[in-house]
């Protein structure tokens, strides 16, 4: 752990969708960091994105789930023309195998 405390996103009274985009990254990493900041920078201004929350582990495993007013906000995501490319470099060269799950929240609750 590096210390950090978690960052969670403020997301609304359910309900509401989740992205969970569970992926192992490969050997290559070259740009990879730039597009991950482009990508979170155009996602958290594209309409209905309501924030996400990442992670990644020393062996390249991570998941980040990115929370959604609507399926038709997700979609219109999915079918921007940046993160079209990301989603090709990421298929060529960036992951090794990936999972991505939709669901909506119907409950949540926090500790605070």
């Amino acid at each position: 752990m590096s210390g950090h405390q978690p960052r969670f996103a403020t997301t609304p009274d359910p309900p509401y969708i989740a992205v969970i985009f569970s992926s192992q990254r490969a050997g290559d990493h070259e740009g990879y960091e730039a597009m991950s900041a482009l990508m979170v920078k155009l996602s958290m201004a594209h309409d209905g994105c309501l924030g996400a929350e990442s992670t990644r582990d020393s062996e390249g495993f991570g998941i980040t789930v990115s929370y959604w007013t609507t399926e038709q906000a997700v979609a219109d995501w999915k079918a921007d023309s940046q993160h079209q490319i990301a989603q090709r470099l990421g298929r060529e060269r960036w992951y090794e195998d990936y999972q991505i799950r939709i669901a909506t929240v119907t409950r949540a609750y926090a500790s605070f």
